[in-house]
């Protein structure tokens, strides 16, 4: 995929991902979902496991599962859909992922002007404050530029 593809790609992810108000309101209920959903129906785990099509005691196993992060997206998916829900399903970057992008190409840019300026220092070579901020965010846009994968591999 192409920089630019990328870009577009990332704006409209962040454009989708911007409609979690608030991701922290949809933490799960201290005993799960499962169990939260299902009690609030009045429904027994004997219920819901004939509505799965296991035991009862599958069914609580489940729901142990949840709360444990044990639980396969399949098993959620199957739960949801036999307690009349939907499962949603989402990774909610911490901050739009063009400034993931951003930080990463300026963590690796610093890194890479840090060993220059070092070599630049012992041959008495230093360089002004302003000239060497220009130059950072030149290597950061280049780097972004560049994207793909490389700006992803652990700088040695």
């Amino acid at each position: 995929m192409r920089a630019a593809d990328r870009a577009s790609a990332r704006r409209q992810l962040d454009r989708r991902l911007s409609s979690f108000v608030d991701p922290n309101a949809l933490k799960p209920p201290p005993r799960g979902w499962v169990r939260a959903i299902r009690e609030a129906l009045g429904m027994t785990a004997a219920q819901l496991g004939r509505r799965l099509g296991v035991t009862q005691e599958r069914a609580l196993a489940i729901e142990k599962a949840e709360v444990r992060g044990a639980i396969t997206l399949d098993s959620l998916q199957r739960a949801a859909h036999a307690l009349g829900c939907r499962l949603v399903y989402a990774l909610i970057p911490e901050k739009p992922l063009d400034e993931m992008v951003r930080d990463r190409a300026s963590t690796l840019a610093n890194l890479r002007l840090k060993s220059t300026g070092h070599s630049m220092a012992l041959e008495a070579q230093s360089v002004e404050v302003s000239d060497e901020r220009d130059h950072l965010e030149r290597l950061t846009r280049q780097l972004m530029e560049r994207g793909g994968s490389a700006l992803w591999d652990d700088e040695k």
